[in-house]
């Protein structure tokens, strides 16, 4: 299998180049440094031997690798993002390589005292003894998703090295702008080609995912009268009192730091505003469709209950549905998770079957006919500086990979 300083080498190659994305700019890609990593990958598979390697005028790269065998088998596709979150920085990205962990804090920054410490992340304590990733303190990893990218990359590379190993054609995708919801807006899907897909976008070993969040944004603008406070008797309307009564009147434990597993949520992520005009805005999260609808429904009819007790429509609202949950596009076609779920166990991989409490290009892309679980790239405390993957994580993502074209091939004999 690739080998460990191999991974290590690559992905230090990608996390170096600063790929933020721009959640303000309408383009696509919405930085134009996004273009250095994606020029760069895209040389870098001609190079490795995958073929058609093409990629458009918004950054999106596809490739091929061909079949090695002659009895028909299904197109699959793996795909990843090159960008990276907005929520903190990606410039100069410093890793550092902790080899051996022995379960301990990490002192990541000793002059900003930050620390990784088991404590209260846990999960390290299932990868001692293991080679960790990790950022310096002062930026994101970027292992969301250059993981990913590097572990498909490395299974490629591993495939056309090994052409005894059995496997169909295969579909390789790479995506700008994923960490601002537009990963998989302009994605070719039938140009793409293939019957389903796997992103490698999850988190720790193990994790492979067919259900997320339905999930919605919503906009709420109070309208307030701003008058001189000398003289705004029955005048004045201060829209950040609103603010504050419409907030209070949401249920303050479906919040994201009161809820886990299936269990949604309001989350409100922004506010600004004075007197005169005041806007919130929030993403609405459910699981469930049905319990998704309710939650807008409820912020419909507090808007309308508290516009009541005033002479003129006080409160607006604007609700944009953002993705669905994949499940009711995966479940119909079970069997592309059960060939991930025996790839994983194929390669001493326990799978960890679980809802994503987020959203992923899966979602779109299997709404748009590409059904497309995701499977764990094997980083952990994605867009902050306390981020790290363990590099046998990521060669274990890489035999799951290789074991799926394998297996795949196999079934359709």
């Amino acid at each position: 299998m690739i080998s460990k300083s191999s991974i290590i080498s690559r992905f230090i190659n990608y996390v170096s180049i600063d790929t933020q994305s721009d959640p303000d700019n309408p383009n696509t890609p919405s930085t134009n440094k996004q273009w250095d990593l994606a020029l760069k990958l895209a040389e870098e598979l001609k190079q490795i031997g995958l073929q058609e390697v093409e990629i458009d005028e918004n950054a999106y790269i596809m490739a091929t690798l061909p079949a090695n065998v002659a009895h028909e088998v299904p197109t699959i596709g793996f795909i990843s993002h090159f960008d990276t979150s907005p929520d903190f920085s990606g410039t100069n990205v410093k890793p550092q390589i902790i080899e051996n962990y022995n379960g301990q804090d990490i002192v990541l920054n000793a002059d900003k005292n930050i620390v990784l410490s088991p404590d209260y992340f846990d999960d390290l304590l299932g990868y001692k003894g293991q080679t960790l990733i990790t950022t310096d303190g002062t930026t994101l990893l970027g292992a969301d998703d250059k993981a990913g990218i590097t572990e498909i990359v490395s299974a490629m590379e591993y495939l056309v090295n090994n052409p005894d190993i059995p496997h169909g054609e295969i579909r390789v995708g790479f995506t700008p702008d994923e960490e601002i919801g537009r990963g998989a807006h302009k994605f070719d899907v039938q140009k793409f080609g293939a019957h389903w897909a796997y992103t490698m976008d999850g988190s720790q070993v193990g994790e492979l995912e067919y259900e997320n969040f339905n999930a919605a944004g919503a906009t709420v603008t109070i309208h307030g009268r701003s008058v001189h406070p000398g003289y705004a008797k029955d005048k004045m309307v201060n829209s950040i009192y609103i603010a504050q009564d419409f907030i209070n009147s949401l249920p303050r434990l479906e919040t994201p730091e009161h809820t886990e597993g299936l269990q949604g949520f309001f989350h409100l992520s922004d506010i600004s505003g004075d007197v005169g005009e005041t806007k919130l805005k929030y993403i609405i999260r459910d699981h469930d469709k049905d319990k998704f609808e309710a939650r807008k429904e409820m912020m419909r009819n507090l808007i309308n209950e508290i516009n009541t007790q005033y002479e003129r429509e006080v409160l607006t609202i604007e609700i944009t549905d953002q993705y669905y949950n994949m499940k009711e596009k995966i479940e119909p076609v079970m069997h592309i998770v059960d060939i991930a779920e025996e790839a994983m166990k194929a390669v001493n991989v326990e799978p960890l079957i679980k809802a994503i409490r987020g959203g992923t290009d899966g979602s779109q892309l299997s709404f748009m006919g590409l059904p497309c679980p995701n499977i764990f790239a094997g980083g952990h405390n994605f867009h902050g500086p306390y981020e790290y993957v363990p590099v046998e994580s990521m060669q274990k993502a890489v035999a799951v990979i290789v074991k799926i074209a394998e297996i795949t091939q196999e079934k359709y004999k």
